[in-house]
């Protein structure tokens, strides 16, 4: 069992450098150790790229860091700019979220969707492509603050949209309340008469450096936008959903990785991949799927709206990849969810994140002594390492 769980760590990681002579003993023996079960291949042209380093992270191999193919798009920071006010607005952004051109299939051909926070963002992005694919679309935003970017997006996908879906319908809701929930779901089914695809994707967030300020409204409006909305619209559109449909939700790579700044939006993200798969084992028997999908960091409204301007400009430098995703580059993995494509998926989670999740707990938990250099300790590990790929005699011992 511990052979297998080792040999998993290793297969997450990509190609890494050869490490170099220089480096220390223990670190060296962590990598034979992974070495020893073949799972660190040859050598390739790929970069470190993790938290900032310190005197002894220099000299441990790049198995403990995220990586970075040299071919990946340079990083591109964004001007410093911010909103004055939450859930944002796409057409003030600068640049606009980009939106590539989009080869369709007819995947979601006679389908009605209901997209919540479908104005801007991957909602946007996401009704936009689902147009594409033959659906027909209902959306919903805040109203008195989103007007422009819902009827923005009514006019992209009336000019992209298959001759044989409806007109789509925008509709102001605050999703936090159940009879709005409740009015939003009679007010689709009443244009189009059923519910095959709902994305549960409304969100708020708020930047906290020190949780003890974060006030206790804050609180309740952050899980009612969040979290009580999903169950909400859920609820009442199943009333109206048939075999073969599917419910899916967004969340976040916060809920794997947590953030510190975004305590209360962290804990809604994860409280949704409970309720993912919690809600597809209920709704199997039915044969209607629910999964859901984990974006890292996207340029969406509520980046501006949320985050100093420093922060901004700086948004998704970190990622691996170099760059802050866009919503796009999300949408893709909401079709096929939606679409026959997943008829096997249920309960699950895509990560469209930079390749931000590429490594173990374990391995994260290393990386972190690393950089703290915490020598013992990470001399510990390895030797407990050594001591399992070799059987029970740690290696130079």
């Amino acid at each position: 069992m511990v052979r297998l769980l080792v040999a998993s760590w290793s297969r997450l990681i990509p190609s890494v450098q050869t490490a170099p002579n220089r480096f220390a003993t223990s670190s060296e023996k962590f990598r034979r150790g992974f070495a020893s079960f073949g799972g660190l291949p040859k050598k390739h042209s790929l970069q470190r790229n993790s938290l900032p380093e310190t005197s002894f992270s220099r000299t441990v191999p790049s198995t403990f860091h995220c990586v970075k193919a040299t071919m990946a798009s340079e990083s591109k920071q964004f001007p410093p700019q911010t909103q004055s006010e939450q859930p944002g607005r796409e057409h003030e952004m600068d640049p606009l979220p980009r939106r590539r051109p989009y080869q369709a299939a007819n995947k979601l051909q006679g389908k009605v969707a209901l997209i919540t926070g479908g104005d801007s963002g991957i909602g946007r992005a996401t009704a936009d492509l689902f147009s594409q694919e033959g659906a027909t679309v209902a959306i919903t935003y805040v109203p008195g603050k989103e007007e422009k970017d819902a009827d923005d997006t009514l006019d992209i996908i009336r000019k992209g949209k298959t001759p044989s879906a409806k007109d789509p319908i925008k509709i102001g809701a605050d999703l936090g309340y159940d009879e709005n929930c409740k009015k939003v779901v009679d007010e689709v089914v009443k244009a189009y008469g059923k519910i095959d695809i709902l994305v549960n994707n409304c969100a708020e967030q708020y930047v906290v450096e020190n949780f003890e300020d974060i006030p206790p409204e804050q609180v309740e409006r952050v899980f009612r936008t969040n979290i009580f909305s999903f169950f909400y619209v859920s609820r009442h559109a199943l009333k109206h959903m048939s075999e073969d449909s599917c419910i899916i939700n967004t969340t976040s790579i916060n809920a794997y990785k947590g953030n510190s700044s975004l305590i209360d939006y962290t804990a809604t993200k994860g409280a949704i991949v409970a309720f993912t798969r919690a809600l597809a084992l209920h709704l199997a028997p039915r044969k209607i799927r629910v999964n859901g999908v984990a974006p890292g960091p996207i340029w969406t409204p509520l980046i501006p709206s949320s985050m100093d301007e420093k922060s901004v400009s700086s948004f998704g430098e970190k990622c691996p990849m170099g760059r802050a995703g866009q919503p796009d580059e999300v949408a893709t993995s909401f079709v096929f969810l939606a679409s026959q494509d997943s008829s096997y998926f249920s309960g699950q989670v895509l990560h469209p994140n930079g390749n931000q999740s590429i490594a173990s707990s374990f391995l994260l938990y290393a990386e972190r002594l690393v950089e703290l250099e915490f020598d013992w300790a990470l001399w510990i590990l390895t030797t407990l390492l050594d001591t399992i790929t070799t059987g029970g005699t740690p290696v130079n011992a």
